[in-house]
């Protein structure tokens, strides 16, 4: 079993970062949102290895990451709409799920197939820097094995996918804690996942309402699958009051008695950056007892913190 590197966020560390992917090994990395499962996004080989060391299904595609803007119109056709969201948004947790461009140069594994390509400009710090160091489009989904519970500390990532990569850098704690919001343009604007921006921010700067995508047998863009996000544990959700014997995981004042709290002041932005920390803790304390989950509120960051925490409870294949 290879041992994975923990590498510094420094110009060291970061170089060594760079170097690995260019060599096709695959490097974890700190975003605003997650840590991300980094490859070189123009080479087969590598972006294979994302596929396998994650156990994640081909037909799934992947975002790619970019340091700015004009990296991005290389890759995909920008309309109006997508240069005035980026404009708004870019750097930040935005996906946006445009044309493909001929010549793009990236791997088709990425886009799985398809004649759109997820781009994101990541606003992290050492993501950016990481991005600048290898001077090209890093594919990148969150660096845990496939339907997991979704990495926002080195930590998670060791213990998901030691012996399977080459490096983690450890940046720290993800400060936003759920994934980009990846929003549709190849039509009418469409909210393919919620995430780190709320859909009514992206509706007031576009002026229109967001149509709404649904789950995906054939995914158009990450985040998809109807189960997803999952512990090891079976979660319900929606619970004022625990069975004996579940784990609760709570939030608000009213949660005030749970076993952990994803914020007891009732802060969406706080539980939105415990909120993966938080079910994996729970999951190692409940070792295989069920997980129970206060409501949340649907609105603002609540709409991403509930489509995960609905994907963690649903079926699993």
């Amino acid at each position: 079993m290879r041992v994975m590197q923990v590498l510094s966020p420094d110009a060291k560390g970061l170089a060594a970062a760079a170097d690995l992917l260019r060599r096709g090994e695959l490097v974890a990395f700190p975003t605003e949102t997650v840590y991300g499962l980094g490859a070189d996004a123009r080479s087969d080989k590598a972006v294979a290895r994302i596929f396998d060391a994650k156990g994640r299904p081909r037909f799934n595609p992947l975002i790619v990451h970019v340091p700015g803007v004009e990296a991005a119109r290389q890759i995909a056709v920008l309309d109006d709409r997508a240069e005035r969201l980026a404009s708004a948004f870019w750097p930040g947790p935005l996906t946006l799920v445009l044309p493909l461009r001929p010549g793009s140069g990236l791997s088709p594994l990425v886009t799985a197939g398809l004649p759109s390509v997820a781009l994101r400009v990541p606003a992290h710090p050492v993501a950016s820097a990481l991005l600048a160091a290898f001077g090209g489009p890093v594919a990148a989904p969150s660096a845990n094995p496939s339907g997991k519970v979704s990495p926002t500390r080195a930590g998670h990532v060791l213990a998901g996918l030691a012996g399977k990569i080459a490096a983690v850098v450890d940046g720290g704690p993800c400060t936003v804690g759920v994934e980009s919001t990846i929003l549709g343009l190849a039509g009418d604007a469409e909210l393919l996942r919620p995430g780190g921006i709320p859909a009514e921010v992206i509706e007031a700067c576009l002026g229109q309402p967001l149509h709404i995508g649904g789950n995906a047998v054939q995914p158009t863009a990450p985040g998809q699958l109807l189960s997803h996000y999952a512990p090891s544990s079976s979660v319900r959700l929606n619970v004022s009051a625990p069975d004996p014997g579940e784990f609760w995981l709570g939030f608000g004042p009213a949660a005030g008695k749970a076993d952990l709290n994803l914020s007891l002041s009732g802060d969406l932005v706080e539980a939105a950056a415990n909120l993966f920390h938080f079910l994996q803790e729970a999951d190692r304390v409940a070792d295989g007892s069920p997980i129970a989950v206060s409501p949340v509120p649907e609105h603002g960051l609540g709409r991403a913190i509930n489509d995960r925490l609905r994907r963690a409870a649903a079926p699993r294949p």
